[in-house]
């Protein structure tokens, strides 16, 4: 099973109503819950932690993931508020407005964290929940606790105007929790913010070098690339009409996962000796899958079926 650890949210979209006026859609999301949907709807088995409301938008994320055949026996509920984003989009690309204080998932402590069952053989994490204390601490200290037993993967999904003030402690719990991860994910615009200005083999070794096996990066309408320390794979973009990109790389963070425990490559061993055929097959569910998400409105991820 793999577990997802991070933030469930709700995404207000900008909609037209029926009379034209500008208004906004609740749309269940998050960027690690959505990586959490895709995985349960792609056929991989799926299970999500969190701190999850009991109030009404909070019930609306548990039963988005149990529609998603997502196990959600590990979230930890309380009575505190649901996260809420408020999208806009410009030119089909997302920008963020949350409203996070206090609430149920930013709260999440040490002692919510769930005993996993042996069933769990892969944790991924990630997204806005590593930012802001205490869940930033509790989900650290969960990888930190797993990581010698479990593959973890991350990916850090960097929101520059999210972080404004918190820089320094972030960019030091992310360098942590890289060199703890055995797979790390990065858009190409992480990589740079992350690095620096540079080829992105050159800077996805750097990554490699402080203790992680594999390096996935997406390229947006270019493609993705997986990156080890002897190997450098590219799978081209899928072309489609884009409605947003919003989900996109959660979605393609699902395909490479599900790809690598079809192929029973989640584990320590498999991750350190991943082949170039397993590495294309987790690049190309990834970016099929994402071009699904993309095209069609709100983070919206296919089933199995639909590819």
């Amino acid at each position: 099973m793999i577990l997802s650890c991070g933030e469930a949210l709700i995404d207000m979209l900008p909609r037209t109503s029926t009379l034209g006026e500008a208004c906004f859609a609740p749309y269940a999301g998050g960027a690690v819950f959505n990586t959490a949907i895709a995985l349960g709807r792609l056929g991989a088995p799926s299970a999500f932690f969190s701190g999850v409301s009991t109030d009404m938008l909070g019930e609306i994320l548990a039963d988005t993931l149990k529609a998603s055949n997502v196990d959600t026996s590990m979230l930890a509920r309380s009575g505190r508020p649901t996260t809420v984003a408020f999208v806009k989009l410009v030119n089909g690309q997302a920008t963020y407005a949350f409203y996070d204080e206090a609430t149920a998932g930013r709260m999440l402590s040490v002692d919510q964290l769930p005993e996993l069952p042996p069933s769990v053989e892969t944790l991924f994490l990630g997204g806005i929940s590593l930012v802001h204390e205490p869940a930033a601490a509790t989900y650290e200290a969960l990888q930190m606790r797993e990581c010698a037993q479990r593959v973890t993967m991350i990916d850090p999904n960097i929101r520059p105007g999210f972080i404004a003030g918190h820089e320094a402690p972030y960019r030091a719990r992310i360098e942590r929790m890289v060199a703890r991860a055995d797979i790390v994910k990065l858009s190409d615009e992480d990589l740079h913010w992350l690095e620096g200005p540079g080829d992105l083999t050159v800077l996805a070794r750097s990554i490699l070098a402080r203790g992680p096996k594999i390096v996935f990066i997406t390229e947006g309408a270019k493609g993705a690339r997986a990156v080890t320390a002897t190997q450098d794979r590219f799978v081209a973009a899928v072309p489609v009409t884009v409605a947003d990109t919003v989900g996109a790389g959660d979605t393609f963070n699902a395909g490479a996962l599900a790809a690598l425990h079809e192929a029973k490559a989640l584990t320590k061993a498999g991750i350190a000796a991943v082949s170039d055929g397993v590495l294309d097959a987790a690049l190309w569910l990834g970016v099929r899958a994402a071009a699904v998400t993309v095209s069609r409105p709100g983070a919206n991820p296919p089933w199995a079926h639909e590819l």
